[in-house]
């Protein structure tokens, strides 16, 4: 950092800059930890020595304390991929089946945003499209922090929710679908050139919630990479230019993560998490009525607090998904 020019390349500096940070975060974590452990080690002769309740209650309370750090600092270890570290891009669309996927896209969303809140994650709606009569159609939004991307891509594939239909006059239950598309946000020094030829910019009237200058403007835009025929789209921000820089910012993480997944070789991974949203590709499954489960079914997690789950409860379902990619490949369990 104290290098001549090293400011020269802002983007490249401030990367490098938040890769220090994130380092040195671990670095006194793991210092904490080994002094916690010496720490222990007298607590637990004080504890032989003197034998008290009260003194065998902490060491019992301070061994759980130090046992969930390590946990937590075994998670984060295994977050090593190359774009681990980066912000998420999270797109959620909708199956077939009208207003009851719809309403069911827009419960992930709410349940993903509770997760990013409640670890201290900031986020931001890119893109929602209103749904005919509740829900989405789609809504694409950033998750920023450290590490977003490395435990967001777990929910990456097809989530598949079964309850009594609030939509349904007759009260029957009803299977949904959705598809959730994880990508990571690339930094602009990444090199990534992209072609103008290859694009198509459509400019269009904003839906969304944004105030009433946002609905009377061709504010918000949408791209198309016609090579890929990938299209993004942003109508979040008030003016046309900073949706158009946002897209392209959406637009650049798609097309990495293609690329790179193209150079693969294990290209599997992305495939699978792209099936048909429907029944028997689905990553796992919400079932709220006549029993109340979810179900991760690659790594056969289960919990019975659906309430939990829907309000954000998800580490145990990504800290699962970490450990088994660690190791052997996952493999579906639907």
């Amino acid at each position: 950092m104290e290098a001549s020019g090293f400011w020269d390349n802002k983007d490249k500096a401030n990367a490098l800059m938040k890769e220090k940070a994130v380092l040195e975060r671990s670095l006194k974590d793991w210092n904490s930890l080994s002094t916690r452990f010496h720490d222990l080690d007298a607590m637990a002769e004080l504890a032989a020595e003197e034998g008290g309740e009260a003194m065998r209650a902490e060491l019992e309370s301070e061994i759980a304390s130090i046992q969930k750090n390590i946990s937590a600092a075994e998670i984060a270890a295994l977050l090593s991929g190359e774009q681990d570290v980066s912000n998420a891009i999270v797109s959620i669309h909708p199956g077939a089946g009208g207003t009851e996927a719809q309403d069911w896209a827009e419960m992930l969303m709410r349940m993903y945003l509770r997760w990013a809140e409640a670890h201290g994650y900031v986020t931001e709606i890119l893109d929602y499209q209103n749904g005919d009569e509740a829900g989405v159609k789609s809504v694409t939004f950033t998750v920023s922090g450290d590490y977003a991307y490395g435990k967001v891509k777990a929910e990456a594939g097809v989530h598949r929710l079964v309850r009594i239909s609030p939509f349904d006059a007759n009260k029957r239950r009803h299977t949904s679908f959705a598809s959730v598309y994880v990508y990571p946000e690339v930094e602009e020094n990444i090199d990534l050139a992209i072609d103008e030829k290859d694009l198509r910019i459509d400019t269009y009237r904003a839906s969304s919630a944004g105030g009433q200058h946002v609905n009377k403007t061709d504010s918000a835009v949408r791209i198309t990479h016609l090579p890929t025929n990938i299209v993004v789209q942003c109508q979040n921000e008030r003016s046309q230019l900073k949706n158009k820089n946002v897209a392209m910012k959406v637009l650049r993480s798609r097309l990495y993560e293609v690329r790179k997944k193209e150079h693969d070789e294990k290209l599997g991974k992305l495939v699978s998490e792209k099936k048909d949203i429907a029944w028997g590709s689905q990553i796992r499954s919400y079932v709220f009525q006549p029993y109340q489960l979810v179900k991760d079914h690659r790594t056969g997690v289960e919990s019975g607090n659906v309430s939990a789950v829907m309000n954000g409860d998800l580490n145990q379902f990504i800290d699962a998904y970490l450990v088994a990619g660690s190791g052997p490949a996952i493999k579906d369990k639907a």
